[in-house]
């Protein structure tokens, strides 16, 4: 879009309460100060319309960001001020009005942009919720809802370039995400030196750190940051002796090497990055929902693989580094084909007839090697694992493995806190391979939503009693795939696991129990590990 100095959008808490704060770009020491005589007041109506509620921050460049009303449609707005206007404003006014023309469920609404000498402004639209800086602060995000957000801001983007015009200010900041789930993408400009190239490129940065929590463009000033939320407030990426960052799944299990590939090819200069809408019709094959995502996620087929019938976008536009053959994707498609059927057989434990993928010639005749078959491991055994319990809830373990989702093994209703009420650490499943396999993803169907847990591998079998129980839990240490923290549904996947080991027990360690009945219980209805 045209040059603006628009603040960009942000969020603090106050009280308890979520409210949306403007950030201007990071102040030059050479800027001159803006002058802020006249200052408006609570109470006081701008234009007739626009009642002004609450003085919600200062971005650094000196604007004032009030939360307001208009008082004639009676919905909430922010209004961004700036003194004097006149000819200082024309930007930032420019800017509103371009903003103004792109209407998209994913762009924050510009409504009016008013100049009266003294002063200048423009109301916008208002977005309870958290930025996306924010929002990572607590955690980098699961795959499944980097990919959303993703897609959000490249189908923003798409819209806003095919208007021609470019946004510019691309970054955790302006990337919000309102209380009632809705990604938008606030505060569009730019300097002169901005493409819609670089915006797509920016979206790697995004996605990036929303999958790590690290940002990749330290060495580069981060704009939309105010004092305390700058460079300093976003950790560097992870970089090798030469600066390299490192990739996301170097950082972190359970990244798919898709969206690993995809995110790092972004944020690769030597690479020409597709355009704005192929991106986003491409994280938009790519946004499947986490409880639909039942595969392995050590590659593209966690996703919709390439076939005839949906062909990813981004090979139609060359988009990909790495060039992959027709017998390639065949042979991607018959895994793909292979690994669902397993995964929806459930209980089924008869043994899974190998197919071989189609064969192809290496240079110099050598035949490419086959494909490893992904099938449902057998579990020989289970036991409950309670080292600081009454050992009243051993039974049923058998149950997590019976093929019958309908029934299995669940703990009693503890009172008080959903951590066993605070009477012990936790408890665990212990599973059995019967012999060492490699592993490529463990899902855990679970009774009701909101459990904690994780995943943990050793060697021991001490025996079923309390002090066995409680050397078994000082050994396994090691833990296997992405921890849950208050999982937000009844099928837990754990995947990210080292294809060079393999394992033979298992430890399912919940740590948080969800509500029922009036304290805190979980049932672990079925166990079932897909590997080789």
């Amino acid at each position: 879009m045209p040059s603006s100095a628009g603040p960009s959008i942000d969020t603090i808490t106050e009280g308890g309460r979520v409210t949306q704060v403007g950030e201007g770009q990071e102040a030059e020491e050479s800027a001159p100060h803006v002058m802020t005589f006249g200052a408006p007041t609570a109470g006081e109506i701008l234009a007739e319309r626009y009642e002004l509620v609450e003085h919600i921050n200062n971005d650094s460049a000196g604007r004032l960001v009030w939360r307001g009303v208009d008082v004639i449609l009676r919905r909430p707005v922010a209004v961004v001020l700036r003194y004097p206007g006149g000819d200082s404003a024309t930007e930032m006014l420019q800017g509103a009005v371009a903003a103004s023309r792109v209407i998209h469920p994913n762009l924050v609404g510009v409504y009016d942009a008013i100049d009266e000498a003294e002063r200048a402004y423009v109301v916008r639209e208002w977005v309870d919720g958290r930025s996306l800086r924010e929002l990572v602060a607590d955690g980098p995000l699961d795959p499944a809802r980097a990919t959303t957000i993703g897609n959000a801001v490249a189908s923003a983007l798409a819209a806003v370039h095919a208007t021609d015009m470019v946004h510019g200010n691309v970054h955790p900041g302006t990337v919000m995400i309102s209380d009632d789930g809705r990604v938008v993408l606030a505060d569009a400009r730019t300097d002169g030196d901005d493409s819609q190239q670089s915006d797509v490129r920016a979206i790697g940065g995004v996605l990036y750190f929303a999958l790590t929590g690290h940002w990749p463009h330290a060495e580069a000033p981060l704009r939309g940051a105010t004092a305390g939320h700058g460079r300093a407030a976003i950790p560097d990426a992870v970089r090798d002796a030469a600066g390299a960052i490192a990739a996301p799944r170097q950082v972190r299990a359970g990244v798919p090497a898709y969206l690993d590939d995809l995110t790092m090819d972004l944020l690769d200069a030597e690479i020409a990055p597709p355009s704005s809408d192929v991106l986003a019709a491409e994280l938009a094959r790519l946004d499947v929902p986490a409880d639909e995502q039942f595969l392995d996620n050590t590659g593209p087929l966690r996703f919709a693989a390439d076939t005839a019938d949906e062909p990813s976008p981004l090979a139609a536009a060359g988009g990909r580094k790495v060039a992959i053959g027709i017998a390639g994707l065949l042979a991607v498609a018959l895994v793909g084909l292979l690994i669902g059927i397993s995964a929806l057989r459930g209980g089924d434990e008869s043994p899974q007839t190998p197919v071989a993928a189609p064969s192809s010639s290496a240079p110099g005749g050598d035949a490419a090697p086959a494909a490893t078959t992904v099938r449902e491991l057998k579990i020989s055994g289970a036991r409950i694992i309670d080292p600081e319990g009454d050992r009243r809830e051993l039974r049923n373990a058998d149950r997590v493995y019976d093929g019958d989702e309908d029934k299995g093994w669940e703990t009693q209703t503890y009172r008080g806190r959903a951590n066993f009420g605070n009477l012990k650490k936790g408890m665990g499943v212990w599973v059995d391979l019967g012999e060492e396999h490699t592993v490529k993803s463990v899902q855990v169907l679970l009774s009701a939503r909101g459990a904690s847990a994780r995943l943990l591998t050793g060697t021991s079998t001490p025996p079923s009693s309390a002090s066995g129980d409680a050397q078994l839990v000082a050994e396994y240490k090691t833990p296997i795939g992405q921890p849950f923290e208050e999982h937000d549904g009844t099928k837990m996947t754990f995947n990210g696991f080292d294809a060079d080991k393999k394992y033979r027990y298992l430890l399912l360690w919940i740590t948080e129990l969800p509500e029922s009945d009036g304290g805190y219980k979980l049932g672990v209805q079925e166990i079932t590990v897909q590997g080789s």
